[in-house]
């Protein structure tokens, strides 16, 4: 008993106290100044559908992107795929797929990944303004590997390493970069949750490749050279975000879950970000309801708004639950407003085995 008060207290001093150091993180004349900027998109419907508010309450290949602690969570097997229509009718597709695997009683590895597909785009040049000389796809992807595991029955931690890489037909840029976070759930139904997650820390990117070189002619000898040029550094969208949620439970068959987390943007303005999800279990379905918002500073102000990815959320999933054990295989959909780019739709199926 004595040790599980000096666990509470040492996490929630802990949690004051980044709290306190992130309070005024947001740069704002750093904003637009990082790359990489799709490790800030939520590729899985559930939780984006509560506004990216679980970074305390998310389990299983979920938490992969929110916090990677939450993974411990996983039962035996679980596999997500999942679309969205990133940015409305941009054209832009993102895709994303993943698997989680129990290892032990106490470790969970993960694999995924995410690609971003911008789709076939004209090549024209100063002599072929008009194109008609053949296309590129520019493409961004993700490759995640990650590993969780339960220190106890409260506290549970993990670390992701990401593969990034971004091209077009003559250019290309890659990096790594690593997540990490911690989770402390308490309450006598295991109600009560904390999360920290610091997420994007890596070395800077540059993009190399043939699209730098250029042809050159020296007047007062003719030769004609190839130089390359020498593209800037950009850093990685780095932040650290602290959560907690509380699950308010009515009977056996219904729970609804409250989140809340601040996020704290190196290269932007803070985030707040607040999420409910209703959970209805019967014996053989069960059925989520989520809501969600995200606010920031000039939310309201389309010209002064620094991120489409603000304000109201929404979703619903469906899992059959089948066999002795339970197992579900859901669907999954989701609802983000991106203002003027318009309305984001994610739609996906998970199986998760036990």
């Amino acid at each position: 008993m004595k040790k599980s008060i000096i666990n509470i207290k040492s996490v929630l001093f802990i949690g004051a106290a980044l709290f306190t150091m992130t309070s005024f993180a947001g740069n704002e004349d750093r904003v637009g100044s990082a790359g990489a900027t799709q490790l800030l998109v939520n590729p899985w419907a559930r939780n984006a559908a509560m506004g990216d508010a679980g970074v305390a309450s998310a389990n299983g290949l979920e938490a992969t992107f929110l916090n990677i602690a939450g993974l411990a969570a996983a039962n035996k097997t679980q596999i997500k795929f999942n679309y969205s229509n990133w940015m409305g009718g941009a054209g832009i597709s993102f895709n994303s797929a993943g698997i989680a695997q129990r290892v032990s009683e106490s470790d969970v590895i993960a694999v995924s990944i995410q690609s971003m597909n911008f789709g076939d785009i004209a090549i024209t040049t100063v002599a072929n303004p008009e194109g008609n000389i053949g296309t590129f796809s520019p493409r961004a992807t993700i490759f995640n590997v990650g590993y969780a595991r339960s220190f106890s029955a409260s506290i549970s931690g993990g670390i992701n390493f990401k593969i990034i890489s971004e091209n077009i037909s003559n250019l290309k840029a890659s990096g790594m970069a690593i997540d990490a976070g911690i989770r402390y759930v308490t309450g006598e139904r295991d109600q009560i949750k904390f999360g920290i997650a610091l997420k994007n820390v890596g070395p800077t990117m540059r993009y190399k490749g043939d699209g730098l070189t250029q042809q050159v002619t020296y007047n007062s000898t003719s030769i004609v050279a190839s130089l390359d040029e020498r593209s800037a550094t950009f850093e990685m969208p780095s932040l650290l975000s602290i959560g907690g949620s509380y699950d308010f439970i009515v009977n056996e068959n219904n729970k609804i879950n409250l989140a809340a987390t601040f996020t704290a943007n190196s290269f932007s303005n803070d985030q707040y970000r607040l999420g409910l999800d209703y959970a209805m279990t019967g014996e053989t379905v069960a059925f989520n309801l989520r809501g969600g918002f995200v606010y920031e500073k000039n939310l309201f102000s389309d010209e002064n708004r620094s991120n489409a990815l603000v304000g109201p959320t929404a979703g619903f999933s469906v899992d059959a639950l089948v066999g002795e054990n339970k197992s579900a295989l859901g669907i999954e959909y989701g609802i983000r407003f991106a203002g003027v780019f318009g309305i984001i739709h994610t739609i996906g199926a998970t199986i998760n085995l036990k």
